[in-house]
């Protein structure tokens, strides 16, 4: 998780404050269970571990592919902090795909 921070950090300017958190479980939902919580206000951002891994279904199960699913959480959360499509934040780390 930290490099996918330090890398938006680096290359968004309104990211540069913002703290990205892990917490463990959220709070609970009448909405589902939340992956990530946007704070603009306090420019915080808590991407909730036991969620991501328990409920993401990556199509292998291996280091790899459980990096990219918790990368891709961390996208999409700063995505919805910038209030910006998750591909927009880094074009050039995904030109292979």
């Amino acid at each position: 998780m930290s490099t996918a921070a330090e890398f938006l950090r680096s290359a968004w300017t309104d990211l540069r404050e913002v703290s990205f958190e892990i917490g463990v479980m959220p709070p609970a939902s009448a909405d589902g269970i939340p992956r990530w919580t946007v704070l603009r206000e306090q420019k915080r951002i808590i991407l909730y571990r036991v969620p991501i891994e328990r409920l993401g279904h990556p199509h292998q199960d291996d280091d790899l592919h459980r990096r990219m699913m918790i990368e891709g959480a961390v996208f999409r959360a700063a995505a919805e902090y910038l209030d910006r499509d998750p591909w927009d934040l880094g074009p050039e780390r995904f030109r292979f795909f």
